[in-house]
């Protein structure tokens, strides 16, 4: 039923997004990519188009190939291609908290994911994230159970494991880290022998066995990388660019301005404790105490698979904060850390009921009013901030409030089409009679293809000049100050929670005189 609920939210309120300022050139990254394969491997311009080669694109070619076959805006598929893969991502949640600890936990764990607002926010327009981290989120799924069969896997459990690794590997290079999780696997879920090189022996063997898995992945790999295939050590390449990837990206953080490059090492990890719902960070920390609290030599079922888990979330954050990799935009580019946080949380939580349960009817209800209660006010949340879930922080940053100025906010504009609705309404309200020859000018701070689909009133003409001083209107979010770049009166404040996250400014008696114009392109994320 949550999962249904879930695909009608989705398919009703698609529209409600914008065009993220990656949306573009990965659209035509996809084009590019089936263009090549069209052309007998002979139109090599997939290999020029920025630095796009060196990621994955399976969800391009996919949205790409449907938008030939589906009459629906191009964007608009790519919306709800993204929202259904991130609510599968959500299933492989629930269905993996629900193999290790019963379908209690399974609903538990879906419910902490689909209420954690970085996922839910993210869902509709994050194209390579969401679906690298359902992809990731499924192959843990797979190489469980496997782990729990403590024998050979299956033909089809291979070539599961295989698929959903390379659909990660297809999107981003990352998908790699799949292989060192099955050792992981082979070594936690080996037979429990006295002798170290006994069990050394097996966890390889086990690992030998997972072989024809990663040989799957890799050809579903470099089909939707085609980068990839012209080296075998491309991808290795490819992950070390990422290690020196440089642009001239600033980010918040703390209420500090930092180059991508020069982030904290506590970057990644404070943010996914201020961003994730308290209630999730709750569960997990009592499933993973839990554990530790009854190890031992022969660790039980559970007890690995929560080990296996919580290494699949310290693995890559040790290795950001360790190697401090660039990062920007707050936790976007480590998504694919929160499903086994909510998969975590759910065993805890369910653990937590499975303690109460047996003691007093009054006890009991009490646990599950309060359990209730908090994801009851998570939904309300995201229910206020829709359509901008992804601006939710928890009480720990103070809120969306705390996190204002502080940390990054509406990083992709997601507050366009409304700043633009707006807009049309201001002009449409305050002016004469609309002259269909007027055209009116304005500087926007994100994609102007974003601000195109925005409008619906045909009427209003639009024209974006090359100097923004010379612009009548100015709309831009309050994320990384953008809506400081230029002067004018505040005609609309677009806000949640009463912090105001975009603005609508009219210029027109400033426009012919000197304003302080800052380079905005700094402030767009790059891919």
């Amino acid at each position: 039923m949550l999962i249904a609920v879930l695909i009608i939210l989705a398919l009703c309120t698609f529209r409600d997004y914008a065009v993220s300022n990656d949306e573009v050139v990965q659209h035509q990254y996809g084009k590019l990519i089936l263009d090549y394969y069209q052309s007998g491997l002979r139109n090599r311009n997939v290999f020029g188009l920025d630095n796009l080669y060196l990621y994955g694109g399976l969800f391009d070619i996919v949205a790409v190939a449907l938008a030939q076959l589906i009459p629906i805006d191009a964007f608009d598929l790519r919306h709800i291609l993204c929202a259904l893969i991130g609510i599968s991502g959500i299933a492989a949640t629930a269905a993996t908290a629900r193999l290790i600890a019963g379908p209690r936990a399974g609903l538990l764990a879906a419910s902490s994911l689909a209420l954690c607002g970085p996922w839910y926010g993210a869902m509709f327009n994050h194209t390579k994230d969401i679906p690298f981290a359902a992809a990731m989120m499924g192959a843990m799924l797979v190489l469980i159970r496997i782990g729990q069969q403590m024998s050979s896997p299956s033909p089809r459990q291979i070539l599961s494991l295989g698929l959903l690794a390379g659909a990660a590997l297809g999107l981003r290079v990352l998908g790699l880290l799949i292989v060192i999780y099955i050792g992981f696997a082979a070594v936690l879920y080996g037979p429990r022998s006295k002798a170290i090189g006994v069990r050394w022996r097996d966890a390889a063997t086990a690992g030998i066995c997972m072989l024809p898995a990663v040989v799957v992945a890799y050809l579903v790999m470099i089909i939707a990388w085609p980068w990839s295939a012209l080296s075998p050590l491309n991808p290795i390449r490819g992950l070390l660019a990422f290690s020196d990837y440089q642009y001239q990206i600033r980010t918040y953080f703390a209420g500090s301005i930092y180059r991508m490059g020069e982030v904290p090492r506590a970057f990644i990890p404070m943010y996914i404790l201020i961003r994730v719902p308290l209630l999730t960070l709750a569960g997990a920390a009592i499933a993973v105490v839990a554990t530790l609290a009854r190890l031992r030599a022969n660790l039980a079922r559970q007890q690995r698979d929560v080990a296996l888990l919580s290494l699949t979330i310290v693995t890559p954050l040790a290795c950001q904060v360790i190697f401090r990799g660039p990062a920007f935009t707050g936790m976007r580019h480590f998504l694919f850390v929160i499903p086994p946080l909510a998969v975590l949380a759910g065993i805890g939580l369910d653990r937590v009921l499975a303690i109460v349960e047996p003691r007093r009817r009054i006890v009991a209800s009490s646990g599950v009013a309060v359990l209730g209660a908090f994801l009851m006010w998570d939904a309300s949340v995201l229910f206020r901030l829709h359509p901008y879930e992804n601006l939710y922080y928890n009480p720990l940053a103070g809120g969306l409030a705390g996190a204002f100025r502080r940390y990054d906010l509406d990083y992709w504009f997601n507050s366009m089409p409304e700043a633009v609705n707006r807009l049309e309404t201001f002009v449409r309200d305050t002016g004469p009679l609309i002259d269909p020859a007027q055209v009116y000018s304005v500087a926007v701070c994100g994609e102007r293809v974003s601000f195109e689909r925005a409008v619906t009133l045909p009427q209003l003409r639009w024209d974006f000049k090359p100097d923004w001083n010379q612009s009548e209107f100015f709309i831009a979010p309050t994320h990384m100050d953008c809506d400081r770049d230029l002067d004018g009166k505040i005609v609309s404040t677009i806000e949640r929670f009463g912090v105001p996250v975009a603005y609508v400014k009219d210029r027109r008696s400033l426009v012919g005189h000197p304003a302080t114009t800052a380079a905005w392109i700094s402030h767009l994320p790059g891919p």
